[in-house]
């Protein structure tokens, strides 16, 4: 199969992909498929799966007392990156990350997609809400670059008990995240600088955006970067607005910012239907300034707004 990074210096135009998250547990597959076949016209050429931990609930039991349970409410990336795969020939991108899994989780998930031929990864700390408090955070990565160093040494073929993998024939290629409007836990932009730096140095292929609404951010984003001697892919992460509340809801969770005209028309919406219009037009006028300036691809955030992805790609592509 063919490796990300490879699709996007070999592609003789802007590349088309997009992120999927898993339906919760229970629901079929399809699910999935159904993405993916409103977009495969627009020959998407990687798919991105995103990772989920588990979280901690509380439960009433029948007697009334409360107690907490450990529950997974999606399943993992490893099984659906192999079929999609396998059933549409496309790369497929597991989201491998820090927050709440182990080290020897993410061990035996990296041996599991080796095995199944999936060789691509998108290696993240990850979101650490709803995870229990006083986990032993000696079994844990704190941060993406850890991970990532565990995924260069599983590439080596070292295992985390010192032993040697056998049949490592292709090393994971992967990407990682960098922030055009910096990182909520960075104390300031040079330090995020710092990091993407690192992230480059030691092994990333390539960096993919948090999303932004602004491309004056990401231009001059990407020129710091440049100026650096970072010379890897940079692609945009661009997410439709499909909801009136994301006008204050993305800002807060997120940290991007929405410029004032896209505001002041999320403002004017009466309805979701109405922001979903100026979504696509937002984006489509993005995108066609991203493609204007040369970027080599285009990575679309396609929860709650497939919709959206599919009628901004038949404008731009």
């Amino acid at each position: 199969m063919k490796k990300v990074i490879d699709h996007i210096r070999d592609s003789k135009k802007t590349a088309f992909s997009f992120e999927i998250l898993p339906p919760l547990k229970g629901n079929s597959i399809n699910r999935i498929y159904d993405i993916i076949d409103k977009l495969t016209e627009f020959d998407p050429k990687y798919i991105n799966i995103t990772s989920h931990h588990s979280e901690f609930i509380e439960k009433t039991n029948p007697d009334g007392t409360v107690s907490r349970v450990n529950i997974r409410r999606r399943p993992g990336s490893v099984a659906i990156a192999s079929a999609i795969q396998n059933k549409y020939g496309i790369t497929a991108v597991p989201h491998v990350i820090c927050k709440g899994f182990t080290r020897e989780e993410t061990e035996y998930a990296l041996i599991d997609l080796n095995f199944l031929g999936v060789h691509d990864l998108l290696v993240l700390r990850g979101d650490a809400k709803n995870l229990e408090e006083g986990l032993n955070p000696s079994l844990y990565h704190n941060y993406a670059t850890e991970l990532q160093a565990q995924v260069n040494d599983f590439n080596r073929g070292a295992a985390l008990d010192g032993s040697t993998f056998e049949g490592i024939d292709t090393p994971f290629s992967y990407g990682m995240a960098c922030y055009p409007e910096k990182h909520e836990d960075a104390p300031d932009m040079d330090s995020d600088i710092f990091y993407a730096k690192e992230k480059v140095r030691n092994g990333a292929d390539y960096l993919v955006t948090q999303m932004f609404f602004k491309n004056e951010k990401y231009y001059a984003f990407v020129k710091r970067l440049r100026s650096e001697g970072i010379i890897v892919p940079i692609i945009p992460g661009i997410k439709p607005i499909v909801f009136t509340n994301q006008l204050t809801v993305l800002p807060k969770i997120f940290r991007s910012e929405i410029p004032e005209p896209l505001a002041s028309e999320l403002r004017n919406c009466k309805t979701d239907t109405e922001a979903v219009e100026v979504g696509v037009e937002w984006s489509v006028m993005q995108c066609k300034d991203l493609i204007k300036n040369g970027v080599p691809s285009i990575h679309f955030y396609t929860f709650m707004a497939t919709e959206s992805v599919r009628r901004i790609a038949r404008k731009i592509y």
